[in-house]
């Protein structure tokens, strides 16, 4: 690996200003950034909606960083880091694959530099504030009834997901149902990836909503329960973004990591704004497919603040092509090019997202041995009739960067184009709009249900002036909320079960159909994999 002073040097950084965490990486403080007048050109990565098989988003995108460094730009990646719960689970690590990888990997994928722990212990010390405070009555009609502000974890540990707090005594109260979120699931994490400096990190703390007075209208702040000070001081660092590389020595922040179905799923502003500062290409990836991760991207961060992209990268597999074409995960590898047209359905409806906003779209085709020359051609054909710039094949796993340069031509000439950025709906829209034309625009749907108390929580928000951006937490596996439609399926039901008022992250998060915010270790998780050798060196973890 390149020494960390080198990087920090091709970005136009002093090398003397880094906090060095040993050899291989460093963190950015906010007050080292520069500031360049020619600022870089963005591209998101995102995908067509995600099968079992995997998509590698990832390693596309590692790849593509890699690949525009070969042709001779100057790119920067920008990327969200793993939660150590599907690192143990079953998803794995999220720093790419085969030559396609960020380092150090193993680092990055387990304890890194701290933030997600700074951040749970941020969270949790609310949690603590709160519980103290409904203890000693120190807020009128603030009781245990209305404490809304949950735990979180960094474990996939379903026993925590529903549990009572406080029982055992008069002393350890107040008794209450409660329960534990992942981490990154917190409200913290979205304000730490979307805050912009310690000024705008302290008022988005202070604005978090941690419970209801009994009249059930009035609203209970952090900054009525105080400790911001002590919160500000536990995230000090972990607002600060995280300098690594890739595989092939480019420059990488790899800054929070908010979930992608449940949460806004996105690397921080700081991060985007630190790259596009540094380098001519800036590549970062969304959260899951077009219609989660990549909207998300577009109506919540980029309104909030965050740099503008310049175009679209679309990953899909021929894999995944026959996953949404119908194939059974056993015969995936098997070539049907018929599939992959009916699948393509799926392929075409993110490029009519990605259009929605106004943004030229690249389809990279990311490459497996089992692939054929007939169903690479369809996919082709697909992509070009659905109005792609251009689409390209990408074998970044298998080659790296020389297995990129294709992809990366095409991505420069796109970004090149002119475009402007249109968001779905307006601030000030009704909430119920906003749900509405994300339902039927993007996920197809023909009708939104609305469960009960749902419509009365959306007034109540309304009615405390929270214009936020809708953030729609439903399984990934669909354009809809019911995982088994593949394909585009239309006309289906967006069930709207429960609504969450994030108001320092400034969003709504609205759960649509049976959302699980805190994840259960699977049959066979890869904790029962990964191990330390007599070297001291780890091993066995995805992606690494």
């Amino acid at each position: 690996m390149r020494p960390i002073s080198d990087l920090a040097s091709d970005m136009g950084l002093d090398p003397a200003t880094l906090e060095h965490y040993g050899p291989d990486k460093a963190k950015v403080p906010l007050n080292a950034f520069p500031n360049s007048e020619k600022k870089g050109k963005l591209i998101v990565i995102t995908a067509i909606t995600p099968t079992p098989a995997g998509e590698g988003k990832s390693t596309t995108a590692v790849g593509l960083t890699q690949g525009l460094a070969k042709i001779g730009k100057k790119p920067v990646l920008t990327i969200r880091q793993p939660a150590l719960g599907p690192v143990f689970g079953h998803k794995g690590g999220g720093t790419g694959g085969g030559k396609s990888t960020v380092q150090p990997a193993v680092d990055i994928n387990l304890h890194f530099t701290g933030d997600f722990h700074a951040i749970e212990s941020a969270h949790n010390l609310l949690a603590a504030m709160v519980d103290n405070t409904v203890y000693r009555h120190r807020i009128e009609n603030f009781d245990a009834a209305g404490v809304t502000w949950r735990r979180v974890t960094d474990a996939e540990d379903r026993a925590l997901r529903t549990i009572m707090t406080g029982s055992g005594g008069k002393l350890n109260g107040p008794v209450r149902e409660a329960g534990f979120d992942i981490n990154a699931a917190s409200e913290l994490m979205a304000i730490c990836a979307l805050a912009t400096s310690y000024e705008d990190l302290r008022k988005r703390i202070s604005d978090i909503v941690v419970g209801w007075k009994n009249d059930g209208q009035t609203p209970v702040t952090a900054n009525e329960i105080g400790g911001i000070g002590s919160i500000m001081a536990l995230l000090r660092d972990a607002i600060k973004p995280n300098l690594v590389q890739t595989a092939e020595g480019q420059p990488t922040i790899v800054h929070m990591g908010p979930f992608g179905n449940i949460a806004h799923g996105c690397s921080s502003i700081i991060a985007d704004q630190l790259a596009v500062n540094c380098g001519e290409y800036v590549i970062t990836e969304a959260g899951f497919g077009a219609d989660l991760g990549f909207e998300k991207f577009m109506d919540i961060k980029v309104r909030q603040g965050g740099p503008k992209p310049s175009a679209v990268v679309v990953v899909t597999t021929i894999r995944g092509l026959k996953w949404h074409g119908g194939v059974p995960m056993d015969d995936l590898e098997t070539a049907n090019t018929d599939a992959v047209q009916r699948g393509g359905e799926n392929l075409k409806n993110a490029l009519r997202i990605v259009a929605l906003y106004g943004l030229p779209a690249v389809v990279a085709i990311n490459r497996f041995p089992t692939d054929t020359p007939e169903e690479i051609a369809a996919v082709f054909t697909i992509s070009k009739e659905a109005g792609a710039s251009g689409v390209e094949e990408a074998k970044g796993f298998s080659n790296g960067g020389a297995g990129m340069t294709d992809l990366a031509h095409a991505v420069i000439k796109a970004a090149n184009k002119k475009s402007e950025i249109k968001l779905l709906y307006e601030d000030n829209d009704d909430y119920f709009e906003k749900v509405e034309t994300i339902a039927k625009s993007l996920y197809k749907a023909g009708d939104v249900k609305w469960g009960p108390m749902t419509r009365t929580t959306a007034r109540r928000f309304t009615a405390n002036k929270w214009n936020f951006p809708v953030c729609i937490a439903k399984t990934h596996l669909s354009i809809s909320s019911d995982p088994k439609l593949k394909g585009a399926p239309s006309g289906h039901t967006l069930p709207i079960r429960e609504l969450r008022i994030l108001a320092g992250a400034r969003q709504i998060v609205t759960l649509a159909g049976d959302i699980i915010t805190l994840p259960g270790l699977p049959s066979k998780p890869n904790a029962w994999d990964i191990d330390l050798n007599d070297n001291g060196e780890i091993t066995g973890i995805l992606s690494t």
